[in-house]
């Protein structure tokens, strides 16, 4: 039979103990962020009493925009005390 041919390369030992550690350079993991929970009813108020001041709001630019229409203005009265 024929022999096999030889190679430079050492055969890898299985066997080895002890760890490998990979010599690839790497940044450390970003920090776990931490999710805080909202109260549910406080959000709830948040959101109603965003929706009243915006209500209104539109309310007030609807009513200064009419007036403003009209010919209205304040100037027109004077208050007698």
């Amino acid at each position: 039979m024929a022999s096999p041919l030889t190679t430079a390369k050492p055969s890898v030992s299985l066997a080895a103990s002890g760890v490998r550690v990979s010599k690839i350079r790497r940044d450390p993991p970003p920090p776990v962020q931490e999710l805080t929970v909202a109260d549910p009813d406080q959000r709830d108020a948040r959101t109603v009493i965003v929706g009243i001041l915006t209500f209104t709001l539109a309310l007030l630019v609807i009513g200064i925009a009419i007036s403003s229409y009209l010919g209205w203005s304040p100037r027109e009265y004077v208050a007698h005390l």
